[in-house]
């Protein structure tokens, strides 16, 4: 999935059709607001970002972005009309993959996609799927299923049990688990932990058995004995 931000409706148009008809799946967003509740509920892959936007500067997304655990790490494209060697080093220098000056053309925007794609190896995913026992997770779709019926799950339920099957066997602490899915920035309690987990293995099913919990340590993922 690739997020657009583009209050330019002709622009946004342009791009989301060109995508889409690229192979990728695409949505559109016209104001941060917008973007921002999107983000709430599942992570693109990529998003292509303006600077100058209604509510919000793109600059100021950007570090938003970058000074989160869960963003931190996703590939950002700049567009934008200023197309100066100034405007280009600020966009880089804070946080941005790449930089792509307004007008361009549709042959250079996918290019720049796929190529940013390929660095941060988020196509390679594309067909990987994940899988302990009637569990199956689509990461690249951000989908799960659970013995053949798909799962709607929190943004932090999903990376919680992406997490756990993804290191089956595996022991985690509540202190990692609120480390590696809350952030290190995290100034809620312990009892988070057990209060997704609890709600995960009911979304789960009959496949919530195959997440554990290890007395006195924390949770796993793996098959009962």
């Amino acid at each position: 999935m690739i997020y657009l931000l583009e209050d330019e409706s002709g622009i946004r148009n342009f791009v989301i059709y060109a995508l889409n008809n690229s192979g990728f799946e695409a949505e559109g967003f016209e104001t941060p607001s917008a973007f921002d509740k999107a983000m709430a509920k599942q992570l693109p892959d990529l998003v292509l970002l303006d600077i100058m936007l209604p509510e919000e500067d793109g600059l100021s997304i950007l570090r938003r972005l970058r000074s989160s655990s869960a963003t931190r790490k996703l590939p950002v494209i700049m567009l934008s009309a200023k197309g100066t060697e100034f405007d280009k080093v600020t966009g880089l220098d804070s946080g941005a993959d790449d930089y792509i000056s307004k007008p361009f053309g549709t042959m250079e925007l996918i290019s720049r996609v796929r190529a940013l794609l390929r660095r941060s190896g988020a196509d390679e995913t594309a067909a990987e799927v994940i899988s302990l026992g009637g569990i199956s997770i689509l990461p690249q779709q951000h989908e799960v299923t659970a013995d053949g019926t798909p799962v709607a799950l929190t943004h932090k339920e999903y990376d919680l049990l992406l997490l756990l099957v993804k290191n089956k066997g595996r022991v985690f602490s509540r202190d990692e688990l609120l480390q590696k899915v809350w952030g290190y920035d995290f100034s809620g309690e312990s009892r988070t932990v057990d209060v997704h987990i609890r709600t995960l293995r009911a979304k789960l099913g009959d496949s919530g058995d195959l997440i554990m919990t290890v007395r006195g340590v924390g949770y796993k993922a793996g098959e009962p004995v």
